[in-house]
């Protein structure tokens, strides 16, 4: 990669997407030797509230912290998707929650949606993991991290005792975007 690679996940406090966020900027910064920059926002309420983490990630140095043109778009709810839809750029590639985001990805934009947060609670067991679900998507999807990176990031970062729910939660999402992936919509 020798650009600059926005990533902008969004969804609801307690997601766990900032995180998400931290533990992709890490994967990048530390694990990668890439420059990495991770902010984020959220609501006042702990949980429920709208919540928003991004990540950039370049090879050269990153002269501006935050997002201006999104190349990845993670909606882990139906507000997320009101919200930061009608602002990507057609460049970006969209992934969403099936379950948990019924609106329509509009067809200009390459889009794949992937029942991440059913595949955490019912093939790892524990909906809590949807975070790490959806980070093995998105590196599988979007090369921007190495594998071995973002599992060493993962590891450095979840509570101790949950290293190997999140590491096989980290394996569903690389499996489901080679399910999934292949019906990706391109504009």
């Amino acid at each position: 990669m020798s650009k600059r690679y926005e990533i902008r996940l969004a969804g609801s406090g307690g997601q766990g997407l900032v995180l998400g966020g931290v533990i992709l900027a890490e994967a990048a910064a530390i694990f990668d030797g890439k420059n990495a920059t991770q902010s984020q926002s959220y609501g006042p309420e702990s949980r429920g509230g709208a919540s928003k983490s991004e990540v950039i990630i370049s090879d050269a140095e990153i002269d501006y912290p935050k997002a201006t043109h999104i190349d990845l778009l993670l909606l882990m709810t139906e507000a997320a998707a009101e919200k930061y839809l009608k602002d990507v750029p057609e460049t970006a590639l969209v992934v969403a929650d099936l379950d948990l985001v019924p609106t329509p990805i509009p067809e200009k934009l390459r889009s794949v949606k992937v029942p991440i947060s059913r595949l955490a609670r019912e093939t790892v067991g524990k909906e809590f993991v949807a975070n790490i679900v959806a980070l093995g998507v998105l590196r599988e999807l979007t090369d921007v991290v190495s594998f071995e990176s973002l599992k060493k990031a993962v590891l450095a970062r979840v509570p101790k005792g949950t290293e190997e729910l999140n590491l096989k939660a980290l394996s569903v999402g690389q499996e489901a975007a080679r399910e999934y992936g292949g019906k990706t919509t391109a504009h």
